[in-house]
């Protein structure tokens, strides 16, 4: 379980292959206090450490992962939004994020405002499968970033960031067209479903 807070850029060093899997290595601030079988969320996705050494660390991507995620397209040098996962006692200051991504979605239009930066995103929805709601002022995740959206249509969503977390997360390095993780708040996916199923 996590919140959706970033706490660290983690930066890719190298990518290999091993049948259907891709291994990742990263390097980030804290690698020296991770451990094997330890999960973090690297953009919104839960990956396990396989590997520990004093600067970085391995994880393994399988099929189902990569392809849900954006990690299918992930090269050497990416920066990457880094949380380890929460703690009994911890507060949550986001909301309540699995690390499992439901789609990717599409960066369609970027906006410099004064003081605040507004996104635009378009992702895959059907009326048969509408889990992938969002709603005015609800919550959703992005690259592993806990944001409130701003407006909401079927397909497509916008959302504003303070300029720490634009400088702060890998939010500043997207463009136009560029693919994000995506999360959908838990409670609206289950109520979709209970939904469909009831009516």
């Amino acid at each position: 379980m996590f919140t959706g807070i970033v706490e660290s850029l983690g930066k890719i060093t190298k990518i290999e292959s091993e049948g259907n899997n891709l291994h990742f290595t990263l390097q980030c601030p804290f690698a020296n206090e991770l451990k094997i079988d330890q999960s973090l969320a690297h953009d919104g996705v839960c990956l396990t450490v396989v590997k520990c050494e004093s600067s970085s660390y391995t994880v393994t991507a399988i099929q189902e992962t990569l392809k849900r995620s954006s990690l299918g397209v992930w090269a050497v040098g990416k920066k990457v939004n880094l949380e380890r996962c929460l703690r009994l006692g911890d507060r949550l200051d986001g909301h309540m994020v699995q690390g499992h991504v439901d789609t990717t979605g599409t960066l369609v239009r970027k906006e410099s405002r004064d003081g605040s930066y507004l996104l635009k995103f378009e992702h895959p929805y059907s009326q048969d499968n509408p889990q992938g709601i969002t709603i005015s002022k609800g919550s959703i995740t992005i690259n592993g970033i806990s944001l409130t959206v701003v407006d909401s249509a079927a397909g497509s969503f916008s959302v504003a960031l303070i300029p720490y977390t634009w400088s702060e997360t890998n939010m500043h390095l997207l463009t136009e067209g560029d693919k994000v993780n995506l999360e959908f708040d838990i409670f609206g996916k289950y109520i979709s479903k209970m939904m469909a199923v009831r009516f």
